[in-house]
């Protein structure tokens, strides 16, 4: 059965190229336009890790992260963000809010595909 992946950007071909990316590796994946959509899409859903941007409108990577953290099955998904952003601080205000690893923006498909893999097992 094929892996579900939810990526989470409010940049339209970031989603683009992280879908061809990993639905060509065979993950099913979940796209959404911010964490309020992202949360909402992932009602009675199971997801078994998580992409998101740090930057975005109605509720950025920190929140969607706080938020799926406090969901019960979400405590132990995989998050990882996918942003532009590379300060320590951004860094650790996502570890802090439970952001499993972090990639910067540009990003070669084949380092998205090696952290999943490491992460999916």
């Amino acid at each position: 059965m094929a892996r579900n992946i939810l990526s989470v950007d409010d940049s339209a071909s970031i989603r683009q190229l992280v879908s061809f990316t990993l639905k060509k590796e065979g993950y099913e994946v979940i796209e959404a336009v911010d964490g309020k959509d992202a949360l909402a899409k992932i009602q009675g859903v199971c997801v078994d890790l998580v992409l998101t941007d740090l930057n975005m409108p109605n509720l950025d990577g920190i929140g969607l992260i706080k938020a799926l953290r406090a969901i019960s099955s979400y405590r132990f998904t995989p998050i990882v963000m996918l942003t532009t952003e590379s300060h320590t601080d951004k860094k650790e205000a996502g570890k802090q809010a439970g952001a499993t690893g972090w990639i910067v923006k540009p990003f070669k498909p084949e380092q998205l595909i090696s952290v999943v893999k490491r992460l999916l097992g």
